[in-house]
């Protein structure tokens, strides 16, 4: 059976599970379950989601550069290594000001 979920028992860095792409937003998702995801993005500076919300928790952390993180229109500047929790049915909008990867988790409940 084919999944797109990562391989299991296999060693990985974070910041290497996706490349930057010039003027692109990149992704891959490491698991996949009716609880919850575990996605790697990579964004190229410049590039960024627009505001909108989500009826869940989402975890993000930033494991290469910096990005600049709103949530209620409340800027958030996180750099490699710090994380943020955008609360569930909260707006939220992300801005590479330089290029950034980072890995988000998001729970259902």
């Amino acid at each position: 059976m084919e999944t797109n979920e990562f391989e299991r028992a296999q060693t990985f860095q974070f910041s290497e599970i996706v490349d930057y792409a010039p003027g692109a937003v990149v992704s891959r998702t490491i698991i996949k379950k009716q609880t919850g995801t575990v996605t790697v993005f990579a964004f190229d500076k410049g590039e960024g989601l627009s505001e909108h919300t989500a009826p869940f928790d989402a975890m993000v952390m930033i494991v290469d550069g910096s990005a600049e993180i709103f949530i209620n229109k409340i800027p958030h500047l996180l750099h490699a290594g710090q994380s943020i929790i955008m609360p569930a049915n909260i707006p939220h909008a992300l801005q590479a000001s330089e290029k950034f990867k980072m890995v988000l988790t998001m729970i259902k409940s």
